[in-house]
């Protein structure tokens, strides 16, 4: 009985890792909308509804539900706070809520990239009130580009511009730049790694350094539409609250067409 049980067990997994379709492996059905931190040009397909939760240092934890609304324009929802996990009072972040939109200006083609233009201003970590700001800030304005190449699976590079219009009570508020990249690793799993410049984010020492984030992750497609993941955050030590090694997340991401 025990042999027969494990034999499900096996195969029910085998299953899952082969034909699961979330946003990671070469099987993926849905597009990234976002690396780690940073955007790309990836939109929800009409008629889709996504929700994400992330799971950061400090207790911290993220909630996002997005939906394509028209063929490529998506809306999105988030909201959350620090200390959520763990004891004493939450510190959750300032009303409203965070707002994603994305409109897809330009489809890939065989020689240029997808192009995506919207704003995100959802930050990430803690917020600090007195200067207005998450530790890591949103995107704000941002136009992203994303282009696929074969290469033992699929290989995709990734850019994006941003500008972000509310956090600039610090005084450093300049034109960013991100660049990042996906390696699917077989059908289910995709490795990801991405670096912020973080010019918006380095005239004094009290926030970054100057070194700029340096992020990598890893995805799973567990189930249809079902992705989890681990990030390795700040690789670079840049930032200057709570200068330590790299902060440890973990994600997972629900998305269905409806």
């Amino acid at each position: 009985m025990k042999k027969f049980i494990s034999l499900l067990i096996i195969t029910f997994l085998t299953l899952q890792i082969a034909y699961a379709q979330g946003t990671a492996g070469e099987n993926a059905k849905y597009e990234y909308r976002q690396l780690i931190d940073m955007p790309t040009s990836g939109i929800m397909e009409r008629g889709s509804v996504g929700l994400t939760t992330e799971l950061l240092p400090f207790g911290t934890v993220i909630a996002k539900v997005e939906a394509g609304i028209f063929d490529n324009i998506s809306i999105g929802l988030s909201y959350g706070g620090s200390n959520i996990i763990g004891s004493g009072e939450p510190d959750w972040y300032p009303f409203p809520p965070g707002v994603n939109f994305r409109f897809r200006v330009m489809n890939e083609s065989v020689l240029i990239p997808s192009l995506t233009v919207g704003f995100d201003t959802q930050g990430k970590g803690e917020y600090f009130k007195d200067e207005k700001r998450y530790g890591i800030k949103a995107p704000g304005i941002f136009a992203a580009a994303s282009k696929n190449f074969g290469l033992l699976g699929y290989l995709s590079l990734h850019g994006t511009v941003n500008y972000t219009v509310l956090e600039d009570k610090d005084g450093d508020n300049f034109i960013n730049l991100m660049v990042g990249a996906e390696k699917t690793l077989g059908n289910s799993f995709s490795l990801l790694i991405e670096y912020n410049f973080a010019f918006n984010d380095n005239s004094t020492n009290e926030f970054g350094e100057g070194k700029g984030y340096l992020n990598m992750g890893i995805r799973w497609s567990i189930a249809n539409g079902v992705t989890v993941g681990f990030d390795l955050r700040d690789l670079l030590a840049n930032k200057q609250w709570d200068a330590s090694s790299a902060d440890r997340a973990l994600m997972i991401e629900f998305t269905q067409k409806i």
